[in-house]
């Protein structure tokens, strides 16, 4: 599983290392909601921490690029990410504020 090397946290996040330790092993973490970049039209997705259970994930595990706890608070880290964006590049091209093509912005958890 590939996480961001500056992961996006949600305030109500509590122990971000600990969740993602869990989100490698699977485990339930019903009110964990996760921001990962989509590879086939590069766009950043919410998914629900439940949904990485599937066994498409398990073979095909997504790159994560925040953590929230609920749906609200996922969608205003998206928010947070589009604002910095425009802020620094001018435009609202998050991948490539992210720079999710580069290698060395992932960490191997």
């Amino acid at each position: 599983m590939k996480v961001y090397k500056n992961l996006y946290i949600g305030d109500t996040v509590k122990k971000p290392g600990k969740i993602i330790k869990k989100l490698k092993q699977y485990k339930k973490l019903p009110d964990i909601y996760v921001l990962v970049c989509a590879e086939d039209n590069r766009q950043l997705e919410v998914y629900h921490s439940l949904m990485l259970q599937q066994w498409y994930y398990k073979e095909n595990p997504p790159a994560i690029l925040g953590i929230a706890k609920g749906q609200e608070e996922a969608f205003g880290l998206i928010e947070k990410i589009a604002q910095e964006a425009v802020a620094a590049t001018g435009q609202a091209d998050l991948m490539a504020y992210l720079a999710v093509d580069n290698p060395d912005s992932f960490v191997q958890k």
